[in-house]
């Protein structure tokens, strides 16, 4: 196992990538999310393609364009077709990889079910993929979270016993929470993102399977669209894997949750 960098052509510009290689025939490509560079938050992407590359399976990290080391214009996550397709045909070209494996989280989980297909990708490992609407990237901007998404982490609140307690105590501001709750009574449509998503989903069927934290805010705005009726054909027919970590952490940031996304990814490479 060694750590290499490398440049790859995507258009007129070049992708700056990591490559950590491994003798498997399956290989983890990993798609940042925001504008996160490819080593990740506190290098957790770093510390992940290491871990997996120990267990046999090479791993890519790349930065989109604009972003990090690589040149070019940052086009967001909806304008990174182009660079999913250059990293997977690097990755298969590099490695002879019989099967790549995409993993990205946030928005990069919505921009593989819409990309990866026609990249090449044999599997969709997405995380928290990102369905709300904002104009612009979503680390970037307040977004606007959905009503379901409110009522579901007020619903959490409300169960626990020491909400009750804090309440009386002064701990938590009664403005907000009746601003909060205001919020969570409006009725509301899924948004276009999650409808985009949701037909793409339609076309990966076993090709997919989908983490969630299931206290962060993004994977609640998910699981809402999720259960309403626009996705209810999809539910139905789908062999769609979904799996949830009762966590908070959107980037699975902790010892347990990152150790549960590792096991997750490692399931889905040996079964590629």
């Amino acid at each position: 196992m060694t750590r290499s960098f490398h440049q790859i052509a995507c258009a007129n510009d070049m992708l700056a990538a990591t490559l950590d290689s491994a003798p498997g025939s399956t290989a983890l490509l990993i798609v940042s999310g925001g504008n996160e560079i490819r080593s990740g938050a506190h290098g957790g992407m770093a510390q992940l393609a290491l871990r997996i590359a120990e267990q046999g399976f090479p791993v890519l990290r790349y930065d989109r364009r604009g972003i990090g080391e690589s040149t070019g214009q940052n086009s967001g996550f909806l304008g990174s077709a182009e660079e999913t397709a250059a990293a997977a045909k690097f990755l298969r070209h590099e490695q002879r990889v019989q099967n790549i494996i995409a993993f990205g989280n946030c928005d990069a989980a919505t921009a593989l079910a819409l990309f990866g297909p026609e990249a090449g990708i044999n599997g969709h490992i997405l995380a928290n993929p990102w369905v709300i609407e904002t104009s612009s990237e979503p680390d970037t901007e307040e977004p606007t979270i959905s009503s379901a998404a409110i009522r579901s982490r007020y619903w959490d609140r409300i169960k626990n016993p020491r909400t009750i307690l804090d309440l009386l105590s002064g701990k938590i501001d009664v403005k907000k929470l009746l601003k909060g709750l205001k919020q969570a009574a409006r009725s509301e449509e899924n948004s276009a993102l999650s409808l985009r998503l949701r037909d793409a989903l339609y076309g990966l069927e076993k090709d997919a399977h989908i983490l969630l934290a299931k206290r962060d805010t993004t994977a609640r705005a998910f699981l809402a669209a999720w259960n309403s009726a626009d996705f209810e054909p999809l539910r139905r027919n789908s062999n769609i894997i979904i799996e949830t970590l009762d966590s908070a952490s959107h980037s699975f940031a902790d010892v347990e949750a990152k150790n549960w996304l590792i096991d997750k990814i490692l399931d889905s490479l040996r079964k590629a």
